[in-house]
């Protein structure tokens, strides 16, 4: 639990104290490759911190068809936050794409959070505001940049994601076909 202790402490001021008590309400979990953490048309109660390996966000649309949303990685908190927040059940599913471990908030670690620690609300805010500002962003980028832009902004992000993830999902993170990124990807050599 050290690297999410890190993390937080890069975003709050934390005694050691509140972080003891705080992390006594979480817990460790590992996924397998291809198992699903958080399934869609459920409350979602957990906020999950990556240890160690690759989460995706997908959802089906009207037709059936599955697409990639959202890939959560190495030093990130991710979960359904819109369903978590509201109540509502949740649109999405989180993957596991390899051998995955995860540090689970459950919401009453996350209530307890906003309570007692000193900067819990300012905690939930940052996390929360990069989450927004990175799915505007992700909007923003799916209108107004090319498929290549997209794809190298994709490799800043999540390096060495063509290793860890199918090429089929990763074309449908960047709104695009595998033959498409194939085309992107021999192109990207050329540059």
């Amino acid at each position: 639990m050290e690297l999410m202790k890190a993390a937080i402490s890069q975003m709050i001021n934390i005694s050691e104290e509140e972080a003891a008590t705080f992390m006594g309400f979480c817990y460790r979990r590992n996924f397998k490759k291809k198992e699903i953490i958080s399934e869609d048309d459920k409350i979602i109660d957990e906020v999950y911190f990556i240890e160690k390996g690759i989460l995706r966000v997908k959802i089906f649309d009207y037709g059936g068809s599955e697409h990639t949303i959202h890939f959560g990685i190495e030093n990130q908190f991710i979960a359904d936050y819109r369903a978590f927040i509201t109540g509502e059940k949740s649109r999405y599913l989180l993957e596991a794409m390899e051998p995955t471990e995860v540090i689970v908030l459950p919401r009453k670690a996350v209530e307890w959070g906003y309570i007692n620690l000193k900067e819990g609300e300012k905690l939930g805010r940052t996390i929360a505001e990069y989450y927004f500002t990175y799915l505007d962003q992700r909007i923003e980028h799916l209108y107004t940049l090319t498929p290549f832009q997209r794809y190298e902004l994709m490799n800043e992000i999540f390096p060495d994601i063509h290793n860890r993830v199918p090429q089929h999902m990763i074309a449908s993170y960047l709104g695009i076909t595998p033959i498409h990124l194939s085309r992107i990807k021999r192109e990207a050599i050329k540059t």
